[in-house]
C-alpha cells in the first residue's frame, strides 16, 4: 500500500504543490465622498516555491476585480406605431456592478477554455444564470449587447498584459476605478497559471463605503425616508427664497 502511494506522489506534476501566490494591495479600503472621482488600486505579490521552478509551460497571472452583484433586467425595444417601446426582455439572476480582468498575456494563451467555465473568470461567464424562464428563444444577443454597453461604459474590461511578471517571480496588476462606484465589498482573486490550469489562488477584498455628509444622507434616505424628504423639501424652499431675496439685492 505505501509503495502504490509512493508512485502516486512520484505520478504528480512537480509544480502543483511547490508553487504558491503571496500578495498585497495598496488599500484595502475605498472612502466614496462628495469630491470622490475614482481610486488606482495596486495588486502585487510574489510567486513561493519549495523547488526551483518547473519545465514546461510559463508562469502566468490573472487578477480580476469584482463589485457587488445586482440582479439585472435586460429589455430590447421596438419601433411599433411610431415610436420605441419595450417589447421584451431578459432577467440575469446576479451581474457584477464592476468587473475588471488583467492578465499577464493573451487570454487564449495563459487560461483555458475548462477553467474559465470553472472558475468564471472571463468576463461573460461572471455573470450567473438567468432568473426565472426565459421570455425569448435565444438570450445571447440580449446578453451581448449589455456587455457591448457595459464595456464602452467602462465598467467591465479586459487588459491583456497588464499583469508585467519579473523574474518568474514578482508581479503587479494596476486597477484604475471610476467614480461611479457600487457601495459594497469588491473582490479580488489572484490565479497562478501554468498551460491554462491553475496552481494556486488567492482572495481578497476592498470595502468601498460612503464617508462624512454622503454617508449620514445616504443612510437618512433610505432609513429615514420622511426624514430625509422633508429636509430636501426645507432645502429647496430655503434655497429658492435665498435667490429670490439675492435677486431683490442686486436689483436695488
Amino acid at each position: 500500500m505505501r509503495f502504490l502511494l509512493a508512485l502516486v506522489l512520484l505520478a504528480l506534476p512537480a509544480h502543483a504543490a511547490d508553487e504558491k501566490v503571496v500578495a498585497g494591495l495598496s488599500h484595502d479600503n475605498i472612502g466614496i465622498t462628495a469630491a470622490f472621482n475614482g481610486s488606482e488600486v495596486l495588486i502585487y505579490g510574489a510567486v513561493k516555491r519549495t523547488a526551483p521552478e518547473p519545465e514546461g509551460p510559463p508562469l502566468a497571472v490573472i487578477v480580476t476585480l469584482e463589485g457587488p452583484a445586482q440582479p439585472l433586467v435586460i429589455r430590447h425595444k421596438s419601433r411599433k406605431w411610431g415610436i420605441w417601446i419595450n417589447t421584451t426582455k431578459v432577467r440575469v439572476a446576479s451581474a457584477p456592478s464592476y468587473y475588471s480582468v488583467a492578465t499577464s498575456g493573451p487570454m487564449e494563451s495563459v487560461l483555458s477554455l475548462k477553467t474559465d467555465v470553472t472558475q468564471r473568470i472571463s468576463v461573460p461567464t461572471a455573470m450567473r444564470a438567468f432568473a426565472g424562464p426565459l421570455e425569448v428563444e435565444d438570450a445571447r444577443p440580449y446578453t451581448a449587447a449589455m456587455l457591448r454597453l457595459r464595456e464602452e461604459e467602462g465598467i467591465y474590461s479586459v487588459h491583456e498584459g497588464a499583469v508585467r511578471i519579473v523574474e518568474d517571480t514578482l508581479f503587479r496588476a494596476d486597477f484604475s476605478l471610476p467614480a461611479n462606484l457600487v457601495e459594497g465589498d469588491y473582490k479580488i482573486r489572484i490565479f497562478l497559471l501554468r498551460g491554462g490550469e491553475v496552481l494556486d489562488s488567492r482572495n481578497a477584498a476592498i470595502a468601498v463605503r460612503r464617508v462624512g455628509l454622503e454617508r449620514w444622507l445616504h443612510m437618512l434616505s433610505r432609513e429615514h425616508a420622511p426624514i430625509y424628504g422633508a429636509l430636501a423639501l426645507a432645502i429647496a424652499v430655503f434655497a429658492g427664497w435665498a435667490a429670490a431675496a439675492a435677486f431683490r439685492l442686486l436689483r436695488r
